[in-house]
């Protein structure tokens, strides 16, 4: 799926584009979309290398009770207090997982994540939320698809309106991802790993 095509077309709140990166707020975000009493059509950017990946697990306890989808998903256990986060990285989908392997092997604890797993309509209030909590730290959207492709074009603006609302001192987002590109990909393995692990190091600061 072309994730950008798909967001080009939204407007007027006509659909649902979503990027889940848990199983759980996967559950509940089908289960959102059958138990309200209105239909918009449901897009959900997963890819299959999310079934197998050992760190792409939910608890329990995030199934049932009370709990809902998140459009926002912010860190379960943070690795630092608020004042120490130099860096706040917002990404989307697997990206995560290869952010958060490569911050555990390098040892930061100034750097933290924020998921974006809706798109349209774009979570304005609850990123604020979260990046209000780190006021003085720069803020990067980090993604796996070229600059031309996937998120970084359709969050751009928006991003930088929620960090004008909350005069954050970041002022707007900076990109980090592989360069504008024809193609989707590379069409090499060792190139494609290559650019991906620059990519994930540049989003960390190392």
């Amino acid at each position: 799926a072309r994730q950008e095509r798909f967001l080009q077309m939204c407007a007027e709140d006509n659909c649902k584009i979503l990027n889940c990166s848990t199983p759980a707020n996967y559950l509940h975000a089908l289960r959102r979309q059958l138990r309200r009493d209105f239909r918009k059509p449901l897009v959900i950017m997963t890819p299959k290398s999310l079934l197998r990946h050992k760190l792409c697990v939910s608890p329990k306890e995030m199934f049932m009770g009370q709990q809902t989808f998140h459009r926002v998903l912010y860190e379960d256990q943070p690795i630092a207090k608020s004042k120490d986060i130099k860096r706040v990285v917002i990404c989307s989908g697997k990206v995560y997982y290869d952010l958060f392997e490569a911050r555990e092997k390098h040892g930061l604890k100034n750097v933290t994540f924020l998921r974006l797993e809706q798109f349209y309509p774009f979570p304005d209030k609850p990123l604020a939320e979260e990046l209000a909590k780190y006021p003085d730290a720069d803020v990067i959207w980090c993604q796996e698809e070229p600059e031309n492709q996937g998120g970084w074009q359709f969050v751009d603006r928006r991003i930088e309106a929620v960090l004008q609302s909350i005069k954050h001192k970041a002022g707007r987002p900076v990109y980090v991802g592989r360069a504008a590109a024809a193609a989707p990909a590379s069409g090499s393995l060792k190139q494609h790993n290559k650019e991906q692990e620059a990519l994930v190091n540049k989003a960390l600061g190392v």
